[in-house]
């Protein structure tokens, strides 16, 4: 029979089914460990013993040899998060008064803890910058005053909330898309002067930590609006604007139309797209790409009304060094009139 959680256990459900042809001389809990991200197989055992493993309805042990076709239920323990801790780092705050903080993100740098990083956050920084930030009471201990959030890889504004009135207000903008986000980056091929890209986002199939364009109705509705600031040869600087903030947005629209982000590992943005893939044109985009080590994406301004004055204000930041690396570059090699 299956068995569920109580109340004061959180986990993590998966439902599964064997495919035709597949995985037919294979134990349970192996089978399991596979295809579950971060399960260790003792972790699963375990599961599979106390009765949170069902297959077809039943419990088996963990030496039940897999069929195709089987149908796999599995509920597996989530352990409780580490309380978040002040950390001592440097961070770029370009504003600051009683109720929020405008940070300038570096690349490579978690905007919260959460499994593989703990630690080494901005949330970490922030605490120990500000002693008391607003909390949020789904997950006040790892999302401290945070109202928006930027891929690890991304560089740019953030705000931060510095109690929970304003970190209500923020929210409340956030949702109702009162806010001025405007985005620079470098992608593959000339597209049209300007544009917008529409197509709802989830997660894809194939792999659940990428994020795909999905037909209308099937994930959620998302839209960026751009125009192009600079032409290459077979580049653009493109300055986006999201009408939206769905996970890796601007990442998935320009990879869904065949313009990806320069560098973009997750996207497809580290392949030559357009133009020759030879001799020094290729040494010198491998270089670049290499340098970069991310996607050219930069969160440039933030806008919004103050929470508190009811003023606008509106925040600017300078491209990265590694950033402006590449388009010096492009201008240098890769420079066409048009």
């Amino acid at each position: 029979m299956e068995k569920k959680a109580g109340k004061d256990r959180q986990s993590t459900i998966y439902e599964h089914t064997v495919p035709d042809g597949q995985h037919t001389d294979i134990r349970l809990d192996k089978y399991i460990t596979s295809f579950v991200e971060n399960a260790s197989r003792t972790k699963v055992q375990e599961a599979i013993n106390d009765g949170y493993v069902t297959v077809n309805g039943k419990q088996e042990k963990n030496s039940y040899i897999m069929q195709p076709g089987d149908e796999i239920f599995i509920e597996l323990p989530k352990p409780p998060p580490p309380e978040a801790k002040p950390e001592e780092m440097e961070l770029e705050i370009v504003y600051e008064d009683d109720d929020i903080i405008i940070v300038n993100k570096e690349a490579d740098m978690v905007v919260h803890p959460a499994y593989g990083n703990w630690t080494g956050t901005l949330v970490n920084g922030l605490m120990y910058h500000v002693d008391d930030l607003a909390g949020d009471e789904e997950d006040e201990n790892l999302r401290p005053g945070i109202v928006h959030r930027l891929d690890k890889d991304t560089s740019g504004l953030l705000v931060v909330a510095k109690n929970d009135e304003t970190l209500a207000k923020l929210s409340g903008l956030f949702q109702e898309k009162d806010v001025e986000r405007t985005y620079w980056a470098i992608v593959w091929g000339t597209p049209e002067k300007e544009g917008t890209i529409e197509g709802d986002i989830g997660r894809s199939k194939r792999d659940r930590k990428l994020m795909t364009v999905k037909p209308a109705g099937k994930g959620k509705s998302a839209v960026t609006h751009y125009k192009v600031l600079e032409y290459f040869d077979y580049l653009s600087l493109v300055e986006v604007k999201l009408e939206t903030g769905r996970t890796h947005q601007i990442r998935v629209h320009f990879a869904h139309i065949g313009h990806h982000v320069f560098g973009d590992p997750t996207y497809g943005g580290t392949s030559v797209r357009y133009g020759p893939n030879t001799g020094s044109r290729k040494a010198m985009f491998h270089n670049l790409i290499t340098g970069l080590g991310r996607q050219a994406l930069h969160a440039k301004t933030l806008g919004f009304e103050h929470p508190s004055t009811g003023e606008m204000v509106r925040f600017d930041s300078e491209l990265p060094d590694d950033f402006q690396h590449v388009l010096t570059m492009l201008r240098e090699n890769c420079k066409e009139e048009y």
